[in-house]
Parts: structure tokens; sequence; C-alpha cells
């Protein structure tokens, strides 16, 4: 009987410099997809070296969005990149933090697995971090591991010393290296720097590292000359310097990198099979957004101001489903705390969109949003917070009462319309809701059911109260349809309202498994409602005018 052979995982391994927000995420994702477009199995991993032991508990304004994979994790907005860009569920060992590392080391030092040894950063904390590593990489054929933050960060310098090592590890044939750098452009010159870029290189050396293949970012052209300086100066060749000046989407980023032959570099590195990509379908998707024909203006009422990253999942699954309509989406953030400036905001957009969410402030202000929404037509949809405000503003209408709210904000309010899962009560609050993935089952005569068109569904979740089933009967028998609940009837996870162009709000969040290419039910639906809705617009004002000619 023959043995079966055991396949050797070959790994890249993504750094960054010079400065922070190069798009690390989508550079280690694109070559994810022209991998994974020529056959390969690609699995993908991030390396975070925040002291937290998961990105539950970070302020979204500074971070970003959270992202939850189908298992439960916690984790940072990349991994959502990674899973639209290569099309593949990843799973919480893709997601690595130093706050997990410390942690497992010094539980591992308490149960005496060192044998009394003095408890290091090299080996102890370096053979933790690379055994995650192999551990998330088994089965597949690349296994490409993104290292968070920028070379000379001095909470990342166990994971650079970690990734060093495993050449020695998994041997050099098995490895390879690229880094992400920036190209600055000085005006008064005329001239894009390559110093910054050098001395990056320079640093990650002096780590014990050369880069196999560089990345430049630029938002200028890249002459010859620099390309030269690059390749003598960071002794990289010529043939693994890839140019990555800012595109019109993110989505063409692979394109762009496939035309540069940089796959066959890396699969003739790492001693991997030469195969042709099939990017027609990505390549039409880049086609259907740089000519989208049509436009439609969607409110996202927000509390996080800050910076699109906050909702990087829902404006992505937005401007799929755009695409999918060959349509443009054009997005107005509405500030949820200015509540006496909501309507007006929100007579000037098509669909409404009330995304998730933690704490009191701003929710008024997205109650506001779902009443504009409910009285006048205007397509809604909700999203874990979002479902749960629509149902406060539902119950005050129909209740006739103000003292209707969220427990969570208002645990006195005389009708709690949501409340807290017994099970959740005084739970300590990192990573202790109801996480990931969760089965539904649609009511057949629902819009829910139109839109996925089965009858039932799975879809991640990330929240600690749930609807109040006290409050059932009188919502129901008052217009509220309970068009999704959990398998055993217990639980409610979609609510909708019928006799309106689309009224639909979800205690999950299926904007987690949307795809550029392949947009979620929900978002495709609504997107669809948004755009009858601007082109009835567009007829009535065409009608006023020739009314009044």
């Amino acid at each position: 009987m023959k043995s079966k052979i055991k396949k050797q995982t070959k790994y890249i391994f993504v750094t960054g410099g010079v400065v922070s927000g190069l798009g690390k995420g989508i550079t280690a994702a694109s070559l994810g997809k022209i991998l994974s477009a020529r056959g390969f199995l690609v699995n993908m991993q991030k390396c975070d070296p925040y002291l937290n032991t998961d990105a539950g508990t970070l302020n979204p304004a500074e971070h970003g969005e959270v992202f939850v994979t189908r298992d439960g994790a916690e984790t940072d907005l990349d991994l959502g990149h990674y899973e639209r860009f290569i099309n593949r569920e990843l799973e919480r060992s893709s997601s690595v933090i130093s706050g997990q590392i410390f942690s497992q080391v010094i539980a591992n030092e308490r149960k005496g697995v060192y044998l009394g040894k003095s408890v290091q950063i090299i080996p102890h904390v370096t053979a933790e971090i690379q055994r995650r590593i192999i551990e998330a990489g088994k089965n597949s054929d690349i296994h490409i591991v993104e290292i968070g933050g920028t070379v000379g960060d001095y909470e990342a310098m166990a994971f650079i010393e970690a990734i060093r090592q495993m050449k020695r590890k998994v041997g050099e044939e098995n490895v390879l290296y690229a880094h992400l750098v920036f190209l600055p452009y000085l005006a008064t010159s005329k001239e894009v720097k390559t110093k910054p870029a050098q001395n990056s290189v320079r640093d990650l050396r002096e780590a014990g590292i050369q880069p196999d293949v560089l990345f430049v970012r630029t938002d200028h052209p890249i002459t010859a000359e620099a390309l030269e300086k690059l390749s003598l100066y960071c002794d990289v060749d010529k043939d693994a310097i890839v140019g990555l000046p800012t595109a019109k989407t993110v989505y063409e980023v692979p394109l762009r990198m496939e035309e540069s032959g940089i796959a066959h570099y890396i699969t003739q590195k790492l001693g991997l099979s030469k195969k042709t990509a099939n990017l027609d379908q990505w390549s039409s998707l880049v086609d259907r957004i740089v000519n989208s024909k049509n436009e439609v203006t969607i409110g996202v009422i927000a509390k996080y101001m800050s910076h699109e990253d906050t909702y990087m999942s829902v404006f992505e699954a937005l401007r799929a489903a755009g695409w999918h309509h060959n349509t443009k989406v054009n997005i107005v953030w509405v500030n949820a705390e200015n509540e006496d400036f909501i309507e007006s905001e929100l007579k000037k957009v098509d669909g409404i969109v009330v995304p998730g969410g933690f704490g009191s402030r701003g929710v008024e202000g997205k109650i506001i949003a779902a009443k504009y929404a409910r009285e006048n037509n205007v397509p809604y949809l909700g999203l874990c917070l979002g479902m749960q405000v629509a149902v406060i503003e539902f119950a005050r209408h129909i209740l006739k009462s103000k003292d209707v709210d969220t427990a969570e904000i208002n645990p006195s309010a005389k009708h709690s319309v949501i409340h807290i899962m017994p099970s959740q009560v005084g739970v300590q609050l990192g990573g202790s809701m109801r996480l990931g993935d969760y089965t539904c089952k649609l009511d057949k005569n629902s819009r829910a059911y139109l839109a996925y068109g089965t009858p039932t569904i799975v879809e991640r979740h990330r929240h600690r109260y749930e609807f109040n089933n006290e409050y059932r009967d009188i919502l129901t028998k008052n217009g509220l349809v309970l068009s999704g609940l959990s398998p055993d009837k217990q639980l409610v996870e979609i609510v909708e309202l019928h006799d309106h162009p689309f009224y639909v709000a979800s205690q999950f969040h299926p904007e987690f498994k949307s795809r550029p290419d392949t947009p979620h039910p929900l978002f495709k639906d609504f997107i669809g409602a948004s755009l009858r809705q601007t082109t009835a617009k567009q007829t009535s004002l065409e009608a006023n005018k020739t009314h009044t000619v």
C-alpha cells in the first residue's frame, strides 16, 4: 500500500514599510486572488501586533470595522478583504493577535510545558507564532500571511523574527517574502523619491529578512530609473518589483498585478507548477464597476464618522449590489447624532441603511431614520442594531408610547422590546456575544424568502440583545412581519413590513457574506428597490416640468 505524501504548504509573508495605511490587506488579497485564479488552494492569515486578545473591543472609529468569521472570531477588517477577493470563508485560525500569543505562552509556562526554562521572546513567543501560522496553513497549497503594522514597530518585532526563522523551519524553497513600500512625490522637484523605500528594505534586512518581491505603491507613474534604483539598492530582481499606482477601484489591483507577471515569478521561485489564471469573471466585474450606467444615492445613518473603514463591509456590500444592477452607489453619510437635521438629509436619498453599533450614542437618530423610511416609503435595510431600532420605532408607533426602548440603553423602560438574552446576564463583555454562523428559517410568504430563494439560510451574528418575545403578538397583529426565525422559533432574525417598497431588517450581519461579483441577496434587492425609487423620482420631476410648461 502506497503511503500518502504530505502536501508541503508554501508560505508567502507580506510586510509593509514607510507609512501605515498603504493597503497591505488589499495587496495580500490581490496576490491571493491571482494565485487562487490559477487553481491553487490559497489560505490567508493576518498577524496583528496589538496586545488585545481579539479585535472585538477595539474602537471602530480608530481601528475600523470588526469583521466576524463564520466560527465567531472577531477580527481585523483585512479578513473581509481576504474573503471578498479569494471568495473563501476563513476561520478563527486566520486571525492572530499578540494578546493570544502571550496568553498562550504564559498559560504554557504555568502548566510546566517549558520544563522550568526561562520563558523568552525567542524561542517561546516566536515558536507559538510559527505554530499558529503552520496550523492555519495546513492542507493549503499556498498560505499568505500579512504582518500588521510597519517594519520597525516595536510591538511587531516578535512576528518579524518568527517569519525570519520560518526559512529554517520549513525549508528555504517553501518561503517567500513580499514587502510593500511607498514612493512619495515631491512637487517642487516633480519626482518620485525612492529613498524611504530603500530605508524600509534596509530595516527589514537588518531584521534578517531579504525581500524576494517588492510591491511599490505610488500616486504617480514610476519611471524606469526609479525601478533601477530600487532593484540595485534593495537587491531585488527587476522582474520582482511590481508598481501599484493608485487604481480607480481596489478590485482592479489583481488585474494590474497579473499584468506584471509577478505570479509566474512567485510560482517559479516556490517550485509550483506553471498555470494560467482565469480572471475573466473578475475582469468583467471591474468593467462593470468602471462603466456603471445608473446611479443611486444611499444614506447610511452612522455614528462613527471619522473614516470609511468603520463600515467597510457594509459599503462594499452596497457597491457590489449596485454593480449587479449596473449602478454606481453614491453613499451619503448621515450623522445619527444630528437629530434635528436627519430628516432633511434623508430627503436627498433613494434608500436608507442603518448599520450595527453599540452604546446609546446616535440611537435616537437611527430611530428617526427608521420612522422616516416607514412613513415615506423609502427603502430601508437594517443591520443588527438597524433591526432593533426598527422594532423600537414600530413599537412606539403601535403602543402609542415613547417609553419603548432597548434594555441595552434604558433598562428601566416600560416596554423593553429589545432585551438581553438570559444566557448573557452577568457575563464579561469581550468575546461573549452571539457570534458567527447561525441558521435561520424563512417565512415563504416574505420578501426575505423572495430575496434568498430558499427556506433555510446561514448568516453571521455579532450581538448580545434580542427581540423580546413578549411583544410578538401585539406587533405582528399590527403589521410587523417576523420573516426569519431561529430553527426553534425562539429568536427573531428578520423583521419586515409588507405594503412597503422595501423594509427589511436583520439581526445578523449580511454584509460579511457579500462578495464583489456575487452580492448578498438582501443588499441586491435593497439596491433594486432604491433604484426604482430614484427612477420614480425622476419620472415625477419630468412630469412636473411638463405640467409647468
